[in-house]
């Protein structure tokens, strides 16, 4: 039995949805026992209320200092982005995460900046890097993910839940997933990214088979 990726369309999800709830809505009879279910991490944090309007923000030059150091493609390479980050884990512990993430390059060390700047520094979106219409939004990283993959498992009575951040350049990262279940094996099926990051509206995907696939390959 091979593993297949089903993308499941919803609506346009808002701070009024429960993730959990929507989910089975549009999963019902779609999930079997051996299936994963995976979620984009931006919708879970819109339906969180983790966003905010760059015209909620008032921009510090610390902020609009510090976005010139990250790479054009980043969310963190606006001031908006950076300020967002700068308002959840400090504008000094940002600061200072860059500073060492720069000594770290010098001698070959890379990834020190995320490793201090923060939770939300890996996971944070920028404006237009989401679904409309919340594309003029920064939208963080989603809240208490692990709570939120067991509430799905549990409803779903599937083999396994997990929340990815997926984007077009062939990155897939593990936000948080079940225990039981091999994430990177599963966030490695999404390169592709079957989430889509414009209007697809298909925020939910389906790993049909995982269990005997995961058994497969004996992970």
């Amino acid at each position: 039995m091979s593993v297949e990726l089903v993308t499941v369309p919803t609506r346009i999800l808002t701070p009024k949805d429960d993730i959990v709830d929507i989910i089975e809505r549009y999963t019902r009879n779609k999930i079997g026992a051996d299936d994963v279910i995976t979620v984009a991490e931006s919708v879970v944090a819109i339906t969180q209320g983790m966003i905010i309007r760059p015209d909620e923000m008032e921009i510090t030059e610390l902020a609009k200092l510090c976005c010139r150091f990250i790479p054009d493609y980043g969310s963190l390479a606006t001031p908006h982005g950076m300020q967002a980050l700068m308002r959840v884990e400090g504008k000094w512990r940002v600061a200072g995460a860059l500073f060492l993430g720069f000594l770290g390059k010098l001698i070959g060390v890379r990834g020190l900046f995320y490793k201090y700047g923060g939770r939300q520094a890996a996971l944070i979106d920028d404006c237009t890097g989401t679904m409309p219409p919340f594309d003029k939004c920064v939208v963080y990283g989603p809240d208490k993910p692990d709570e939120v993959v067991a509430a799905l498992k549990d409803r779903m009575k599937c083999f396994g839940a997990m929340i990815a951040d997926v984007n077009d350049l062939k990155r897939s990262r593990i936000v948080a997933a079940t225990p039981g279940m091999n994430a990177q094996l599963a966030s490695d099926l999404l390169l592709d990214n079957p989430f889509g990051n414009a209007s697809q509206k298909t925020p939910i995907c389906i790993i049909k088979n995982f269990r005997q696939y995961q058994e497969s390959k004996g992970a």
